[in-house]
């Protein structure tokens, strides 16, 4: 791959993270063109010079998506990302995730061979190894996911370490929690801003339903998140394949705390109730995880306070609301 990649294929491009991810490649990259992957149906993605045909249900899809995209690197964003989705439906999780992530990777090694291959992971595959440490986790922790969506992301993670012993020039990302501007309300930060919007605008009683508010958890904001991402693949030349990065604040914030920052800024008063619906079957307290390996090796550290990411999702809903769209 040279230096400059020119053409940049990334999946998942008009979701939650792919509306921030295309501008940081954008600022980083100039003079590449960027190549959106999606399914039929979703938005237009206007920062992409060329939007291609994905359904990650349909494997056999991937060949010929790689040779029409020609890349020269690959950002695997797409997954089906929400929690409670994948406890009502595992065996769709593991389809979209798994098998899907598996073909595209196959598919990269056939007909783009030397295009570095950013898997977008997840902190969650840490899962009960965060119970039983007392220390944030490193990239050495071992992997015991506690849920569906985190099991499909650990066994990507697995698949493609090995891929990379036959070639794939994979970079493995596992993110902590991550929030901001244009999230879905299937996420916790995200469900609490459209709440307050919805019952500002009169369009919900003045109750706040809450899942457990006594856990612990390091957010981010996913524009931080996108930065990392963005120096991985300025430095994936000279990554050794199979390379893992944790992204983490470093900094645990209490969900109950978080819930009460958001309040502060409402326009109404608000009454919380707990919904039994919101309990995750499996859980853990707290989730801390150490990104010293991505600071050490590419020089990153989270830049967005987090008083200006509350009020940016908060105004974001608000937005939403006001258009109708929540």
């Amino acid at each position: 791959m040279p230096l400059a990649p020119q053409r940049i294929l990334v999946t998942g491009a008009t979701g939650f993270v792919g509306r921030h991810l295309l501008p940081r490649l954008r600022h980083a990259f100039p003079r590449a063109s960027l190549l959106a992957a999606e399914r039929h149906g979703v938005p237009d993605c206007p920062l992409a010079e060329i939007v291609l045909p994905m359904d990650l249900e349909q494997p056999e899809g991937m060949e010929a998506l790689v040779r029409d995209a020609a890349p020269d690197v690959v950002v695997h964003l797409a997954a089906q990302a929400a929690v409670g989705e994948a406890f009502a439906d595992p065996a769709r999780t593991w389809r979209v995730n798994l098998l899907g992530t598996m073909a595209l990777a196959n598919a990269t090694m056939r007909h783009a061979p030397h295009a570095p291959f950013l898997f977008i992971s997840s902190a969650e595959v840490y899962g009960l190894s965060f119970r039983d440490s007392t220390v944030p986790l490193t990239e050495l922790a071992p992997m015991q996911p506690a849920n569906p969506y985190a099991a499909s992301k650990a066994a990507c993670d697995i698949a493609l370490g090995e891929m990379s012993l036959r070639g794939l020039r994979c970079i493995r990302m596992r993110p902590s929690n991550h929030t901001g501007p244009g999230q879905s309300e299937g996420f916790v930060v995200a469900a609490f801003a459209r709440q307050i919007a919805r019952i500002e605008a009169g369009l919900q009683d003045a109750v706040m339903h809450v899942g457990a508010l006594n856990r612990w958890r390091d957010f981010l904001d996913v524009r931080d998140v996108c930065s990392a991402y963005a120096m991985a693949l300025q430095a994936a030349p000279e990554l050794p394949p199979a390379s893992v990065f944790n992204v983490a604040s470093g900094t645990l914030r209490r969900i109950g705390d978080v819930l009460d920052a958001l309040l502060a800024r409402s326009r109404v008063a608000v009454r919380v109730e707990e919904d039994a619906t919101r309990l995750r079957p499996t859980d853990v307290p707290r989730t801390a995880g150490d990104a010293g390996l991505l600071r050490r090796r590419l020089g990153w550290t989270p830049e967005t306070s987090w008083d200006k990411t509350l009020d940016d999702v908060l105004a974001d809903w608000r937005g939403r609301v006001a258009a109708g769209q929540a």
